[in-house]
């Protein structure tokens, strides 16, 4: 008889249907990650309230570190490597796209704006937030927007965004700032606090948290017109589409299951270390519409 051979077909080709895609012959990341039993995960050091250090231990916590442990515990359950090891690498403004374009790193979630420039050179996951690039001042000093800037000292940090707008803007505009570039948001917040520059030029959330290092937080306040309109997403290989899409994956089903509100809620909403105090940064009507429509295309252009 022939329906016991058709029936043990039947049960292999249901069985192939409903193996997961990642179980099928693994390249790329997602190879290097199940031969090694280790994921690398790049992290800032004082990007609050994104990816940043908190205290001794040296472990990041932060927003988008939460979201890249998502990440991480979703590859647990499709590779099947319920002891995948994790491995943090400390990277700056500077050297976050060489690293994941080397190979350091295999996945860096923090405060990277997906624009088209970097596009070229890695690949971004869908969009984890939506900011503006503003000021940070006194609260009673009159530099409250950029036109108020003219000839004063200007500080950002070095190899972000806010730093190409800064200098295209002095250019274009014959403004004559002296814009200082610090190595990083925690320098560049020294430098305004100390009074070695009148105004500190970044995203507003980072601005946020800067702010709630200071020695008193109410003397400071994020103002002046955004410059621009910036996604923040993961980076992941130049081309690397399995995992690209496994990491996308992962983060569309923290946003669906409703867990990116408490997320959101933990870092913005609520005291955070080191000092406990509350950014009070309500969720946007634009990061709502990413969360529920998630795609990986830069901010349109917005700026008025």
């Amino acid at each position: 008889m022939r329906i016991v051979p058709k029936l043990l077909s039947a049960a292999i080709a249901a069985a192939l249907i409903s193996t997961p895609a990642l179980a099928a012959e693994l390249t790329g990341t997602l190879k290097k990650i199940k031969d090694s039993g280790t994921i690398t995960l790049g992290h800032r050091d004082a990007s609050i309230p994104f990816s940043y250090i908190a205290d001794a231990s040296g472990k990041p916590v932060g927003y988008s570190h939460d979201i890249q442990l998502k990440v991480v515990e979703a590859l647990k359950k499709d590779l099947d490597m319920p002891d995948l090891k994790v491995k943090y690498n400390l990277v700056t403004s500077q050297t976050r796209i060489p690293l994941v374009q080397n190979g350091t790193i295999d996945l860096e979630c923090g405060s990277t704006t997906n624009n088209a420039e970097r596009a070229q050179q890695v690949d971004f996951s869908v969009g984890i937030f939506e900011i503006g690039t503003r000021l940070l001042s006194k609260k009673d000093s009159s530099y409250k927007d950029f036109d108020d800037l003219k000839g004063k000292n200007v500080v950002t940090t070095a190899g972000t965004t806010s730093e190409r707008i800064l200098k295209s803007m002095n250019a274009d505009k014959q403004m004559g700032m002296n814009i200082v570039s610090a190595k990083d948001h925690g320098e560049s917040f020294q430098m305004l606090e100390s009074g070695r520059a009148v105004a500190f030029m970044m995203d507003d959330a980072l601005l946020a948290g800067e702010m709630a290092k200071a020695k008193k937080p109410t003397d400071w306040e994020v103002t002046g017109t955004p410059q621009s309109y910036e996604i923040y997403g993961c980076m992941v290989r130049k081309g690397d589409e399995p995992f690209k899409k496994a990491v996308d994956d992962a983060i569309k089903a923290t946003f669906a299951s409703g867990d990116i509100n408490g997320i959101y809620d933990k870092w913005f909403s609520q005291p955070i270390p080191p000092k406990g105090l509350n950014l009070g940064f309500p969720m946007s009507d634009e990061l709502k519409a990413l969360i529920a429509n998630p795609n990986d295309k830069p901010a349109p252009d917005k700026k008025s």
